[in-house]
């Protein structure tokens, strides 16, 4: 890195200090949390992405695709889910959650339920969240240290200080836009690698040529996912469709990060553009950069400069590093093989991501201790002080992921597949309390929680004593557990039942619902043949 390196970090970071100062009025919840409920469906589009989409996706999964044992385009099979679940929310839970006029999601557990419900999702989110957050941003300092030297106090601070003091200051509305621009420089930093990637290797032929073509499978139909021990039964069709449809239901519709988004948005109208472009437009991103793990990967291997320096640099940050070799394939390419200036837009990438994700973070978990807990306690806040209230939860959650970002432990594997491990022990059941709370009447509160509770235990279960079973099930399976029991309890423990709340199924979306089907077997068709097509 070079003076010009340094110059566009620091005019990207001071440009996300002016869009908080820009953002700065917010006058009550809506405002803050919800940007008003005036956001347009390409900027909430944007944003969602780059929420899902984070630093970890830039690194971690092409390392996946282009060094893991076991790794390749399999990992498009994680995109199988996404346009089926975005179908089931657009039809049957995202409309009557929008039109509840909630701020947190989990108050409607409580509407439907009681407080318990509401609390005990809320209180999992909370842990969860902050600490898979402070994992990332512990991990991408990390690799910023180990790759340009940059010290790992000074990432950390850098990346959490500047998003801390956008999301103070703007809200949701500067966390969105803030989304839309690293959206848009995170893909232009994965195009950037791709385009340098295949002209080290001599053009798209020769690594067409070269590259490992058991890495070109994207679809097995073969694994069921049912006998893993030995990590061979992974990322089969039928678990990644099954489970990626619990996973993704899951995580856009009731994760306070992404729910929070639809809730932002003007109306149904809106929000139905917003899912169709969610289950249209990550399957592209998530190609390009499985493609460009392709390339580095089959680089690395016919380089061996490229592959003494990652190994170096693994070697003399191993005790930092440990199990997360693959992960440093993206940053050691770009400091190797690109030239100043497009090394300092590439770290910007690296810091987008991050920054995008920790934003988010922080807004929704401001957001849901406000809504769900100090709200219990002071029920008639006045504006002017709930936004103070939210602007400084906003620095205390920003402070807390920090702090798990200082103290995270060494991680073995890719960092993304044990993000998506933790995330599948819980995603399950969660996705059962709305289920439950929307689609059923004769449920009560203490059939909800214990159902809650055994789906997550019997998850954390099988993660522990049953190596045989791939963990995408796990979404499955505790989602169908919570369900079983919550309804056993709630028929055998006679309970007062609230009533029922009104439930909108959103008939306008039938349109946007045969399209996303229709992308599913697209899709699906294109994966299949994807080693004669690259061919």
């Amino acid at each position: 890195m070079n003076y010009i390196d340094y110059i566009i970090i620091i005019l990207y970071l001071i440009g996300f200090l002016g869009i908080g100062y820009f953002f700065k009025e917010n006058k009550n919840s809506k405002d803050y949390f919800l940007g008003g409920q005036s956001m347009g469906w390409f900027p909430l589009s944007l944003s969602t992405m780059a929420t899902q989409l984070s630093a970890i996706s830039f690194i971690s999964a092409p390392a996946f695709v282009g060094l893991k044992d076991g790794g390749g385009l399999q990992w498009l099979t994680f995109e199988f889910g996404v346009p089926l679940a975005m179908a089931f929310l657009l039809i049957a839970i995202i409309p009557t959650l929008y039109k509840s006029g909630i701020v947190s999601v989990y108050e409607f557990l409580e509407r439907r339920f009681d407080a318990s419900s509401r609390l005990l999702i809320s209180f999992v989110f909370q842990i969860s969240r902050s600490v898979a957050t402070g994992v990332m941003v512990y991990t991408m300092a990390l690799i910023l240290q180990a790759t340009i030297g940059i010290e790992f106090w000074i990432s950390i601070l850098i990346i959490g200080v500047i998003t801390m003091i956008y999301s103070f200051q703007g809200g949701m509305k500067a966390v969105i836009w803030g989304d839309v621009i690293q959206m848009c420089i995170l893909f232009f930093g994965i195009v950037i690698c791709l385009f340098y990637g295949l002209s080290e290797l001599g053009g798209y032929d020769n690594f067409i040529n070269l590259v490992d073509k058991d890495r070109l499978t994207a679809v097995d139909f073969s694994k069921w996912g049912f006998n893993n021990a030995d990590k061979n039964d992974e990322f089969g069709f039928w678990p990644m469709v099954i489970g990626g449809l619990f996973l993704y239901a899951s995580y856009y519709g009731t994760d306070q990060t992404q729910s929070q988004r639809l809730l932002s948005a003007k109306g149904l109208p809106t929000i139905k553009k917003l899912l169709l472009a969610n289950g249209l437009f990550r399957f592209p991103i998530t190609l390009t950069y499985c493609i460009m793990g392709l390339v580095l990967g089959t680089l690395i291997l016919q380089d061996a400069s490229f592959q003494e320096l990652l190994n170096s640099v693994y070697q003399s940050n191993i005790t930092s590093l440990e199990g997360k070799k693959a992960d440093l394939m993206v940053p050691v390419f770009i400091i190797k093989y690109l030239p100043n200036g497009v090394i300092g837009i590439l770290i910007v990438a690296i810091m987008s991501a991050a920054m995008s994700s920790l934003s988010s973070t922080v807004n929704s978990l401001s957001a849901v201790t406000l809504e769900d807990f100090i709200k219990r306690f002071k029920p008639d806040l006045p504006d002017k002080k709930y936004v103070k209230y939210s602007r400084l939860l906003s620095v205390f959650w920003g402070l807390v992921c920090l702090f798990f970002a200082f103290f995270a432990g060494s991680i073995e594997g890719t960092v993304i597949e044990v993000i998506n491990k933790v995330s599948s022990v819980f995603y399950g059941p969660i996705l059962a309390a709305f289920i439950l709370a929307i689609l059923t009447k004769k449920t009560h509160a203490l059939g909800a929680n214990l159902g809650i509770v055994a789906g997550v235990l019997f998850n954390i279960y099988l993660w522990l004593y049953v190596p045989s079973i791939f963990w995408f099930w796990w979404n499955v399976i505790g989602c169908s557990i919570t369900i079983i029991i919550a309804l056993v309890v709630s028929r055998v423990v006679k309970k007062e039942l609230k009533p029922g709340l009104d439930i909108s199924i959103y008939k306008a979306g039938k349109k946007e619902v045969a399209i996303l089907l229709s992308y599913f077997l697209l899709i699906v068709i294109f994966a299949i043949f994807i080693g004669e097509i690259l061919n």
